[in-house]
């Protein structure tokens, strides 16, 4: 089999209110833009894949064609070593890999997460919120996930006074398990920037934390190259520490281990890693005794390879991003069907491939 086609095609879809995500600060998001990529085979086979997008996006069909045209998707290993190429010049290729494992999973017959080992499974998933607001908006919020059928919620805090959040939502909450995301592993500036925290303010934020309780962990408090900060915090802290998630690559995945940084170390499949590198960092974890419960918030494509990833690797959580007007139908707008969770839990889907299809009407004519 051969690749004979690279397509890319941007797509636009209106939330319907204005989004302030903690990792856009300042920026009120009104749509969710998103690259989308359909890798075409002499086989007639197709597989699809997607990137997050801002602002039109970049163009680079023609750059990845030049590197794909010819070779056989089911050389995952060659591929990957001509994506770093691509990695090395221009954005961030990972999420390409997905649809190699889209087209594979169709040839075989097969789901992704089969194809690597796994049987199908149930996941918990955690509401993870992507906005500040404050507590008496956010306790209704989550009470109404709860009902949902939730046992779990991730705030995001930006500062260290947000820690008043926390502690009111645990008050409302006394058993609910809570996490914790700072965000300050990364962040688009685009209107102004963010506020670090020094390695003070973070080990204050994770002792109080320690006061409040039942959190499952503290999320990005620091930036996500800081490998021995996180190290010299997790070491002050009895709160598990998370990060990893936008981290460029296996090797500085790596060395989050080799410092002993994380407790959970969350690459995104479509952000940092792709698929197979995805379950070679969470084998690379278990040997650690570090967890893996990667990032999903992207699309719904990203979101449905790191299920399968999740599947195989035997996550103890999924992060299910709902924040509304940031919900399910928004972030699978390019799917004819939202992925959902079913009281609580979510399975991979076991159709071949990825195991979801694209909303076609919503492609040029």
């Amino acid at each position: 089999m051969q690749i004979t086609g690279v397509s890319q095609y941007h797509l636009n879809h209106e939330i319907g209110e204005s989004f302030r995500p903690t990792w856009i600060p300042g920026y009120p998001q009104t749509t969710h833009e998103v690259e989308l990529f359909e890798i075409e085979t002499d086989a007639g086979i197709t597989g699809i894949a997607a990137s997050p997008s801002f602002a039109g996006g970049i163009d680079y069909e023609n750059a990845l064609s030049y590197f794909l045209l010819g070779e056989d998707p089911h050389n995952v290993d060659g591929i990957l070593r001509k994506l770093e190429s691509v990695n090395l010049i221009g954005p961030r290729p990972w999420h390409i890999e997905h649809a190699l494992w889209d087209i594979i999973g169709k040839d075989a017959g097969k789901p992704v997460y089969e194809l690597l080992g796994a049987e199908q499974r149930e996941i918990p998933v955690y509401a993870s919120t992507g906005a500040v607001i404050d507590a008496d908006e956010r306790i209704a919020s989550i009470e109404e996930r709860i009902s949902e059928g939730f046992e779990a919620v991730k705030l995001r805090v930006t500062c260290p006074e947000h820690i008043d959040v926390v502690r009111e939502v645990r008050e409302a909450f006394p058993e609910l398990t809570l996490m914790v995301d700072a965000n300050k592993g990364w962040a688009v500036r685009v209107m102004e920037h963010e506020a670090r925290w020094t390695f003070s303010e973070a080990l204050a934020f994770a002792r109080e934390l320690e006061e409040i309780g039942n959190v499952a962990w503290l999320e990005e408090p620091l930036p996500r190259h800081d490998f021995e900060g996180y190290a010299r915090l997790r070491e002050a802290t009895d709160v598990p520490i998370a990060g990893g998630e936008f981290n460029n690559g296996h090797w500085q995945l790596r060395e989050f281990l080799a410092h002993g940084s994380l407790d959970i170390l969350q690459p995104d499949a479509a952000l940092a890693t792709g698929i197979k590198r995805a379950t070679d960092t969470a084998a690379m974890a278990r040997q650690h005794g570090v967890e893996f419960v990667p990032h999903t918030w992207t699309n719904g494509l990203g979101f449905v390879a790191n299920l399968h990833v999740m599947t195989a690797a035997q996550s103890a959580w999924c992060e299910f991003s709902i924040d509304p007007p940031w919900t399910p139908d928004v972030r699978d707008f390019l799917l004819t069907e939202t992925i959902d969770h079913d009281d609580g839990v979510i399975t991979a889907p076991d159709d071949p491939g990825l195991g979801v299809e694209l909303d076609r009407t919503l492609l040029p004519k």
